[in-house]
């Protein structure tokens, strides 16, 4: 029988809530030949033409990792740890030496092209105002571990892309990241596991905080997963590309969804309340992340749409009605990070 033409993909991360998008939207093209998709976890869920693997990106050697990358014609790169914020050495230990392992990798196997999930987090503070472009400089907010790693990992691919020519290097720059089946996972990232997910109904959310600098960007992650795919199988895509829908959501944007009041509250006072609760151990995320989050630019997405020929198809509104609509209902997806209220 003669082998199936077409690209041979290997994702990281494959079982998170980009992940789990990225294979979909890789299977479903004609394209893509295969796809291997690394986790620390098997998960109980088998998509055409995907072949599992475990892998950890902290823990396995290089050699392993190259191995694993091999014949691979694209290496689309995404996982990530957000926890534990109370102890910054574990993540940067994952997410920035992990990373860089990757990256050795796909010079080592001689992988053709990369694909890196970086962030809007990576961009330092810019306007809320006005759109920037890829050209915005990418230092981060120093103090948020989230955003130090991957303006980090920026400059790691600075030095990759000059002593790797032959390697195609996209950095994909998303918007926050929404769908209804990964919505308890960030409920438990961001909140913890005690918190309940109903919680997001107008029956528990009578208000919504109008906090300066409360305004972001949102995208569907099946929308940002079909932009992973444009970029591993374009050969002429390269550098970075901002992804995000429209339209910026803000203070006004979330009341209405929620059916709440807009009611202004004051940044210290807020910081304070989640700085305390964040050291008492009763919220998860950081009051350094909260001062990264406000201080985000909003994106032109123009490059995207321009040179990968990519398009939303839902709006933010649509992403987070999305992700509260998960909240409620306790959605997920047979793989470890997404388990539902089913558990695993």
């Amino acid at each position: 029988m003669t082998a199936p033409q077409g690209k041979r993909i290997v994702v990281t991360g494959a079982t998170g809530n980009v992940g789990t998008s990225v294979v979909t939207a890789l299977t479903a093209d004609d394209r893509v030949a295969s796809v291997l998709g690394l986790a620390r976890r098997r998960p109980d869920w088998s998509p055409p033409r995907t072949e599992w693997a475990r892998a950890d990106i902290e823990k396995d050697g290089d050699r392993e990792f190259a191995e694993l990358l091999a014949g691979a014609d694209a290496v689309v790169h995404l996982a990530w740890a957000f926890q534990p914020t109370h102890d910054p050495l574990a993540t940067w230990r994952t997410n920035v030496l992990g990373g860089m392992r990757v990256f050795r990798a796909v010079a080592e196997a001689g992988v053709p092209a990369l694909v890196y999930a970086s962030s809007v987090g990576a961009y330092s503070p810019g306007p809320k105002d006005r759109y920037v472009d890829e050209s915005w400089p990418t230092h981060g907010w120093p103090e948020a571990a989230y955003s130090r790693e991957k303006a980090y990992l920026e400059r790691v691919l600075d030095g990759f892309e000059a002593r790797h020519p032959e390697v195609r290097v996209v950095r994909l720059r998303p918007a926050f990241l929404f769908k209804e089946a990964a919505a308890l996972e960030q409920l438990r990232i961001f909140a913890g596991p005690w918190v309940p997910g109903r919680l997001a109904s107008p029956r528990f959310l009578p208000v919504v905080p109008d906090i300066e600098g409360l305004r972001f960007q949102a995208l569907h992650t099946d929308d940002a997963a079909d932009a992973y795919r444009r970029a591993a199988l374009d050969d002429d895509a390269r550098g970075a590309y901002n992804l995000a829908a429209e339209p910026p959501v803000g203070p006004e944007e979330l009341a209405a969804l929620l059916d709440a009041r807009v009611v202004r509250l004051p940044r210290p006072a807020v910081r304070a309340a989640l700085s305390a609760a964040w050291r008492l151990r009763l919220a998860r995320s950081s009051p350094q992340l909260f001062d990264a989050f406000l201080r985000l630019p909003l994106m032109d997405a123009s490059r995207a749409r321009d040179e990968l020929g990519w398009r939303p198809r839902y709006t933010a509104l649509e992403a987070v009605g999305e992700l509260l609509r998960g909240l409620r209902g306790g959605a997920g997806m047979p793989t470890a990070p997404l388990h539902g209220r089913g558990g695993r």
